[in-house]
């Protein structure tokens, strides 16, 4: 007899896997389609574990009494979930009824009795619907007769694919109907022989369905499995009555999320994608075996929910045993963003069973009240946790910790995360012991020193989407024996993944650079020399701050929203632009051009501008809340609104700011490496709605972006270990330099471990400083830029080493308080008033072709933490102002006219005198204001041209193609008849 190929014979594979790993058959017709249950397998549980409630509810007859209970129970599935009934059971009447028993803890012999009573049932054809009485469902899943998932499985050599099965969903799944209410089961799975997706809430077209697969070749899908199908790990491990009692205990769960204005409630189901299910496990499992004291790098792709990774590994380490003994008495999440901060805060109290176990510290105080009261998790901020360092001493004494680290970066792997130890340590504090002051000075440095390093008592679980190679060479785990790299992540999740199962946004995919073309002209009679490089960095500068430059790239952006985006609906017709700027003064100067433009547009839609501080502008202190008429923590809130569309950042939002709306980015500033992944990410985050986005970049090229993003699509790795030795000769080159002595190093680290005042610091410093000043200016760059990398390699390597040097520790004291007394080396800036000999006669900006960046498909290696000392200043280019000019012009491009000076002359004196005098221009000047004094002119520039166009085709023909030249010109000439017509008298 032939295989059986039918999608009938996957069903048969799946329930026969169930079966035989402790699942039971269900009988269709045991299933009450008006409450929702299999009354067959309830009624069964119930017998088994709560007798005489059989009785008295009456189960085994349609009487009165079981059509109470049973409005009840399906009363309070519709109102609190499934899952939390099952957790928590059911009140009715004076009965409270156990609908499920939990993993018993361990000795527990009563508890584990009631666990094995547990029914898990699978029903093929599940006939679900109450009005279309022939639809059938594959599968349904049942724990003790309470649905808790359904499937729909198709077989790919039939030529239907998952991809049919979620269409199915979508199309022929009632929403309305009971079993597919909201909370009703914790997932409804689409499977076929090669892929798993899954959607927590049906909602017809909108129905969201997520990849449910371990990834190949880290990217989507499933690898091979020589044992049977790719999906089987689907039903034989996540499927398994233990491993879906810990989902329903420790990760599904209906959260509701509030609205800080409106205050309206939203209700959302969760349920862990498996990347999310299999690190948390594997990071329990190794813990548990392990104990305290490790380290762990996990690289999750930005978007790929870390915020849940983090929630659900952070309330289980609580519970987390070893021989009866807790792992860790306490667990501590840091996470150097604010907005996150709140997001793991809310998160983690939603899954935790126990609130009371969850503390968030905002300053010192609290985070010793949370540790003395037992506060079992600890929430805090990478911005607060420097000034607590002090009050937590020494109350870590003798205790384990969990300290899991969002967005573990190069912060957390210096003198930050060094503090951290220190302060977890709780070690004995050497200045009360009588000790001679050498051995006090040994003594107190050892401590530092073993503090420094990743400490005994507490495991780190640091998190990342983009390690840098500190982070991985301070997180990762020892590569095995063989490989070519000495460090791993322990768990990955790559960005390749991400995309390709629809998870994240690819934000290359629509990448377009847009080329600026300028043309300067000298305003002096002299040709001075400028250091050409200098020159060149600074005209850039002037040309792309330009008020005529802003107002023109805003125009472009405004007008790219509006046509390209908005028009056609993107996200729904919700879609957000994000405008990043390279400074605080470009943002303001982006604001206003935005503002003015949307104006004169007459669109409905509003910018917010976001930045720090209280900066002058134009004369004037300004601050978030003056310009965008509310407080600045309501920035994440009032983007999601209408009418504000546009937000312009500098340098905030450009990290860990989670928005879906986001589908468009416009780029004023360098990116490169991790900031422009970081950057560019913003965009990626999904939403049921965005199907694409773009970025258009006025500053970057395609091959920088590439090179960026090519070193976190895939695994991050480290292609070699920092070199410890190399210390050594950081130290040789710096003692060389003779700026100090040993003596001095001896005598100053002596009086600051000695608590002595800071007068008597100084004079050893600025004895240095002295000697400093006297050294030529390469020499001062080279020790400086040397003195810094011994400090920041230092406290890096401290906590790696399994040795510790005295004399390094020592140098490291002394250096951290000379460094700040250096003045930077004297340089002339031979570039100093170029902007006076200059002027900008045209600019006009040219979008390239949209470009699908196609990343390399390789695990990428980073270098080592570098350890070199910065060198000497190069030597300056100089070069004639002229030839300055003419360089820029010629890199960077202009127009070809072929008589430049004369069509100057043309269109700044002739053209604007032939419009001043057009008569219906002058009416408007008169009687209208600016605005529709800008339409007339804008007219009579027209008439003007065609008049002229005999004799200067060229300048008309660029004047109707050119939409960037065009823009330019009635803006000049308008400026100059404007303000003339504005004149009394006129």
């Amino acid at each position: 007899m032939p295989t059986d190929t039918s999608e009938k014979a996957l069903e048969t594979i799946l329930v026969d896997a169930l079966t035989t790993r402790g699942w039971v058959p269900g009988d269709p017709h045991d299933y009450e389609r008006e409450y929702a249950v299999d009354l067959a397998q309830l009624t069964a549980f119930l017998e088994a574990t709560q007798p005489k409630l059989v009785e008295a509810l009456d189960l085994r007859a349609a009487s009165p009494t079981r059509h109470k209970f049973l409005s009840r129970l399906q009363g309070e599935i519709t109102k609190r979930g499934v899952v939390h009934v099952l957790r928590h059971g059911v009140a009715h009447g004076a009965h409270h009824v156990d609908l499920f028993y939990g993993t018993p803890t361990p000795g527990n012999a009563k508890a584990a009795a009631l666990h094995t009573l547990n029914h898990f049932s699978v029903t093929r054809q599940l006939r679900y619907s109450r009005s279309e009485t022939a639809l059938a469902l594959d599968v349904g899943l049942f724990v003790n007769g309470l649905p808790v998932a359904t499937m729909e499985l198709k077989n790919s050599l039939t030529k239907q694919t998952v991809a049919d099965a979620v269409e199915q969903y979508r199309r022929d799944r009632d929403p309305r109907e009971l079993l597919f209410a909201m909370g009703r089961c914790v997932a409804h799975f689409a499977v076929d022989d090669a892929e798993v997706r899954f959607c927590t809430e049906l909602k017809g077209k909108a129905s969201w369905f997520l990849p449910f697969d371990r990834g190949w070749q880290e990217g989507a899908g499933n690898p091979p499995n020589p044992n049977g199908l790719k999906t089987a790990y689907f039903w034989e491990e996540i499927l398994t009555p233990a491993s879906l009692t810990d989902i329903l205990e420790n990760y599904a769960q209906v959260v509701e999320e509030e609205h800080p204005k409106t205050k309206k409630k939203k209700r959302r189901q969760i349920f862990p994608r498996y990347h999310q299910l299999d690190v948390v496990r594997k990071l329990l499992v190794d813990a548990r075996e392990r104990g305290a004291g490790q380290r762990y790098l996990i690289q999750h792709s930005a978007g790929s929910g870390k915020s849940n990774s983090i929630a659900w590994l952070a309330h289980q380490l609580v519970g987390l045993e070893q021989a009866g003994q807790a792992v860790f008495d306490s667990v501590v999440v840091v996470t150097d963003r604010r907005i996150l901060d709140k997001q793991i805060r809310d998160t983690i109290r939603q899954f935790a069973q126990v609130g009371a176990t969850v503390g968030h510290a905002t300053h010192s105080g609290e985070l010793r009240q949370f540790l003395e009261s037992g506060k079992k998790i600890i929430i805090t901020t990478v911005q607060k946790f420097p000034f607590i360092l002090d009050e937590i001493e020494g109350m870590g004494k003798g205790r384990t910790f969990a300290i899991l680290i969002d967005e573990a970066h190069s912060s957390q792997s210096g003198r930050s995360a060094a503090a951290m130890n220190e302060a977890l340590a709780g070690s004995d504090d050497a200045n009360d012991q009588e000790l001679e002051p050498e051995d006090l000075i040994n003594s107190v440095l050892e401590c530092r020193m073993k503090a420094r390093k990743m400490l005994g008592n507490a495991s780190y679980f640091a998190f990342t989407a983009t390690p840098k190679n500190k982070t991985l060479e301070t997180f990762g785990r020892a590569a095995p024996a063989g490989e070519k790299v000495p460090h791993l992540p322990f768990h990955l999740y790559s960005m390749k993944q991400a995309i390709q199962e629809g998870f994240i946004q690819d934000v290359l995919r629509a990448y377009t650079p847009v080329e600026s073309y300028y043309r300067l002209v000298k305003t002096v009679d002299a040709d001075p020399e400028f250091d050409t490089k200098k020159a060149q960095k600074k005209l850039r500068a002037y040309v792309e701050g330009h008020e005529h430059a802003i107002r023109l790239k805003a125009e472009i952006m405004v007008d790219h929203f509006h046509e390209q985006v908005l028009a056609i609906q993107k996200v729904g017709g919700q879609a957000r632009a994000m405008i990043v700027t390279g400074s605080v003064a470009r943002a303001l100067d982006y604001f206003h051009a935005v503002k003015a433009y949307l104006e004169q547009r007459k669109s409905p839609y509003k910018a917010i501008v976001a930045f720090s501080g209280e900066p002058e502008y134009k004369g004037i202190k300004v601050t978030e809340a003056s310009l965008n008429g509310f407080a600045s923590n309501d920035i994440p809130d009032k983007i999601q609104e209408e009418p504000y569309r546009f937000l312009i950042c500098a340098d905030k939002f450009q990290t860990g700011y989670d928005e879906p709306l986001l589908h468009t980015m416009y780029v004023d500033k360098p990116l490169s490496g991790i900031k422009a992944v970081q950057t560019l990410s913003r965009l990626n985050r999904a939403h049921p709605q965005k199907h694409d986005v773009f970025v258009l970049d006025f500053q970057n090229s395609t091959e920088v972006i590439r090179q960026s993003f090519d070193a976190y699509y895939r695994a991050t790795l480290l292609s070699d270990e920092t070199d410890p030795n190399r210390l050594h000769d950081l130290k040789s080159d710096l003692d060389s330099a003779q700026v100090y002595s040993p003596g001095q190093v001896e005598n100053l680290v002596e009086l600051y471990l000695a608590g002595a005042d800071r007068d008597r610091l100084d004079p050893i410093l600025d004895v240095c400083v002295a000697t400093y000043n006297d050294l030529d200016e390469d020499a001062q760059v080279a020790f400086k830029g040397g003195a810094k990398t011994f400090v920041r390699t230092y406290s890096f390597l401290a906590a790696l080493v399994p040795y510790t040097t005295a004399a390094w520790e020592q140098l490291s004291i002394f250096l951290t308080f000379l460094i700040p007394k250096l003045p930077a080396p004297k340089e002339e800036d031979l570039a100093q008033g170029i902007l006076d000999s200059i002027d900008m006669e045209s600019y006009r900006v040219e979008k390239q072709t949209v470009t699908k960046i196609q990343l390399t498909d390789a695990d990428a290696e980073l270098d080592p933490v570098p350890v070199m000392a910065g060198g000497a200043t190069p030597d300056p280019e100089l070069e004639r102002l002229s030839n300055i000019v003419k360089i820029f012009n010629d890199q960077f491009g202009n127009i070809a006219w072929t008589d430049a000076d004369r069509l100057h002359k043309l269109i700044t004196e002739e053209i604007p005198d032939l419009v001043a005098r057009d008569a219906a221009y002058q009416n408007a000047l008169k009687n209208s204001d600016r605005q529709n004094a800008r339409i007339e002119h804008d007219r009579a520039l027209m008439r003007v041209l065609i008049g002229l166009m005999r004799d200067n085709t060229e300048l008309f023909k660029q004047y109707s193609d050119n939409g960037s030249f065009q823009r330019w010109m009635q803006d000049t000439v308008f400026d100059l008849t404007y303000r003339e017509g504005q004149q009394p008298g006129r």
